[in-house]
């Protein structure tokens, strides 16, 4: 099979995805090279709040704007582990940045400067605990498999939009309506 990078897409799950991790779920490509692929699923809220993230990892949260947003759940990897994307990419102590405008940083510095009201602003902003990763090859497998759709990214989805309306928009990027998609893998 070809190579392909999907950094910077959006895999769309098809209605046929039989992981619970991933049904219905719209998951962002942060990295994807011969190492494989590493994402972060971005339509799955959990009833974690920042604020009971922040007391779990002792980080005083002064700024209170943050307090109720939500945690999402990022992938079945690391899930006691924290990934934030954001915009802009900022200067962090360890952050990946993912098309020039969007970074994924794993480094505390990024949640105390939240907690302190600094940092990126909410609206640009999505916390997760645990990541979505493939091996190498694995991913071009699924996507092989009829798994995924994958359409470019645009940020405006994971930043602008509630987190229940993310599946449906990326469907309309690709330019057609989730409805129509039946469980039947088919080719064009």
């Amino acid at each position: 099979m070809q190579s392909v990078n999907l950094t910077n897409h959006f895999l769309i799950a098809m209605p046929n995805m039989a992981d619970p991790h991933f049904a219905k779920s719209l998951t962002f490509i942060c990295e994807h090279n011969e190492q494989g692929a590493l994402g972060v699923v971005v339509n799955r809220p959990t009833e974690m709040t920042l604020e009971s993230l922040f007391e779990q990892i002792e980080i005083p949260l002064e700024n209170q704007a943050v307090k109720k947003i939500p945690v999402y759940f990022g992938g079945p990897v690391q899930v006691d582990r924290g990934f934030v994307l954001h915009r802009p990419i900022g200067g962090w102590q360890s952050t990946l940045s993912i098309n020039g405008q969007v970074g994924l940083t794993t480094s505390k510095d990024i949640l105390q400067a939240m907690s302190q009201g600094d940092g990126p602003g909410l609206e640009n902003v999505l916390v997760s605990l645990g990541y979505a990763g493939w091996a190498p090859g694995q991913l071009e497998q699924e996507l092989g498999q009829n798994a995924w759709l994958t359409v470019e990214a645009q940020p405006s989805v994971i930043f602008e939009l509630p987190s229940s309306e993310r599946f449906v928009a990326a469907m309309e990027l690709l330019g057609f309506d989730p409805a129509s998609l039946s469980e039947d893998a088919g080719h064009a």
